[in-house]
């Protein structure tokens, strides 16, 4: 018996662990390429993924952070001095080549990316 429940535990733990949140807040002003940001993973769900990364951005010396985008696997943040975007996706990868894309221009450079 002790096999079974220790069985059925795990199979209910592994589902949990697999959903997993990340989120990437940042402090970015126009003209400014060195944009603050904090990252969070780990989190269980958006809104406390959101929280944990304004926390760490603002733990880092940071005073305006907002967050920007949130993730299950992973995410990314692209600027340039006028726009930014961001991404998401199954690797950093993709993430970075949408955050790059919805930036819009050549000078757009990834700040930030990250996996959960």
């Amino acid at each position: 018996m002790k096999k079974l429940t220790a069985s059925l535990l795990l199979c209910f733990a592994l589902p949990f662990n697999a959903m997993a949140v990340g989120a990437i807040a940042v402090d970015d002003e126009a003209g400014d390429m060195n944009a603050g940001y904090g990252i969070a993973t780990g989190e269980d769900g958006e809104a406390s993924a959101k929280r944990a990364a304004v926390k760490a951005c603002k733990d880092s010396g940071n005073s305006n952070c907002k967050p920007v985008v949130w993730f299950k696997t992973c995410g990314a943040y692209a600027a340039n001095t006028k726009v930014y975007g961001i991404g998401y996706g199954a690797s950093k990868e993709v993430a970075s080549k949408m955050a790059k894309d919805a930036c819009g221009e050549n000078s757009c450079k990834i700040v930030v990316a990250d996996c959960e």
